[in-house]
């Protein structure tokens, strides 16, 4: 008898699911052993066997348990523990340091090359090879480069969920603004819109013609406008000509809207996840929201009147950007070989088919629209989408459905830097003091840059 801690099986929101994947293969395959590259670890495309300990698998829900059982009924002659607490980056140095070191972690894809960087993960090439699995082809392009440092690939990665921007339509229509208005191309177009939209009571926001969600979104505005996070090596670039033009055109936002702090303690008041959303509650005209969020609407469908439009960079076209979270092996890992069969089976078509079916049923019994599963894999997305997501009978929600499943394939990376959690907080420090107009966004992106560059070469970038 094998044992198991299983987390709690929730129905959370996409994006607060901790275990989320992107396709993979079975534990089958013809790849053979494999050699170099893997960091001392050993690769094979026998079963595995043994004990398997995996840690940050916090509050999976019925996606999330479905993927597991799948996972675990394929390796039979495995004993798979989970540790279903957070991931912690501090803990981990910490863990990895003393000795205690899991075989399989879960995090943000935002930590991966800091850890290669340091030597801290292996890298995966030969766990794609040895079971058979091209990456390249399995994943959209842009979540692998989200894992890629100095030409290998270090994670496993799941999911990806892209932003886009849903319209309040009551909002929209009682200001006289059309859906092509909302066109982030168009600044001045855009920005008329906004005042058009935008209300206030006593120099307070009663409703935002537009929320840009700055600082969540930040990294999206700014490689959107043309600017960049990181060079090819992964160097921080914050000071690029080009994001301070990103951070100007995100201060016309705000300050035509009452200033940037009127407008984040607005939007800290929303009740995001309640009955009175800010698009029940018409506090919005537009705000920009990763495709976890219609999942949040679904319940108050009959209550709101929304649409949805794609972000779109400087020359007009569709933009999205790669988020999300990734399977790592840690340096020292006691039984690699079964960490690399899990974890493609964690994220094979199999597995995210048993996760669309769970979904599909878990709607029926508690009502509500499927709005489909973002896995991170092409494949994954259309068939889950074919079988699973249908007609709602809400013409409107089928269209933000739609237009999330459109923008998809336009994903960019954010880069893959040794130091990307630093320069994702450091650009939000920047957009901060710019928008509150304590710096100049030149300024504020200057000094950004000289925070993110101690980080880089902390982790030790460029060595």
């Amino acid at each position: 008898m094998r044992r198991r801690v299983r987390a709690a099986a929730v129905l959370l929101p996409v994006s607060a699911l901790v275990l989320a994947g992107c396709g993979g293969g079975d534990d089958g395959g013809s790849g053979g052993t494999g050699g170099g590259g893997g960091g001392g670890a050993e690769f094979t495309d026998a079963d595995p066997t043994g004990a398997l300990a995996a840690w940050g698998f916090e509050n999976a829900d019925d996606v999330g348990q479905s993927r597991l059982d799948h996972a675990e009924e394929q390796l039979a002659d495995v004993e798979i523990t989970l540790d279903a607490t957070a991931f912690d980056a501090q803990k981990f140095t910490t863990r990895i340091a003393s000795g205690d070191v899991p075989d399989v972690v879960q995090m943000d894809r935002r930590y991966v090359i800091t850890y290669a960087a340091q030597d801290l993960i292996v890298p995966l090439d030969d766990c794609y090879t040895a079971r058979d699995v091209d990456p390249r082809e399995q994943y959209y392009p842009s979540v692998v480069d989200d894992v890629t440092y100095e030409d290998q690939v270090w994670a496993v990665p799941q999911f990806y969920q892209p932003p886009a921007i849903l319209l309040n339509k009551r909002v929209m229509d009682a200001a006289g603004v059309t859906n092509e208005q909302i066109d982030t191309s168009q600044p001045e177009v855009l920005l008329e819109a906004v005042t058009r939209m935008y209300k206030e009571s006593g120099g307070v926001p009663t409703t935002l013609g537009f929320d840009p969600v700055a600082t969540g979104q930040g990294g999206l505005w700014v490689l959107g406008m043309g600017g960049s996070l990181t060079d090819d090596a992964g160097m921080p670039t914050l000071d690029d000509p080009a994001n301070v033009e990103a951070l100007d055109y995100l201060k016309q936002i705000t300050d035509a809207q009452g200033g940037f702090a009127k407008v984040k303690s607005f939007t800290d008041s929303f009740d995001t996840f309640g009955d009175n959303n800010q698009f029940v509650a018409d506090q919005v005209g537009a705000q920009v929201n990763a495709q976890w969020y219609p999942n949040v609407l679904g319940p108050y469908a009959d209550q709101i009147q929304i649409e949805a439009v794609p972000f779109k960079d400087a020359e007009g076209n569709p933009f999205s950007v790669a988020s999300g979270t990734a399977f790592v092996i840690p340096a020292g890992a006691e039984n690699p070989d079964a960490a690399c069969a899990w974890m493609l089976n964690l994220t094979s078509q199999d597995a995210w088919m048993a996760a669309g079916a769970a979904r599909a049923a878990t709607l029926e019994e508690n009502g509500g629209i499927n709005t489909g599963l973002f896995t991170g894999s092409p494949a994954a997305d259309e068939a889950i989408r074919a079988e699973y997501v249908g007609e709602s009978g809400n013409a409107n929600f089928d269209q933000v459905i739609g237009t999330f499943y459109d923008v998809v394939g336009f994903g960019q990376t954010f880069g893959a830097s040794p130091a990307g959690q630093d320069i994702q907080n450091e650009l939000n420090n920047a957009i901060t003091a710019a928008l509150l107009g304590d710096k100049t966004s030149e300024e504020a992106l200057a000094d950004a840059q000289e925070a993110a560059m101690r980080a880089y070469e902390n982790v030790g970038g460029g060595s």
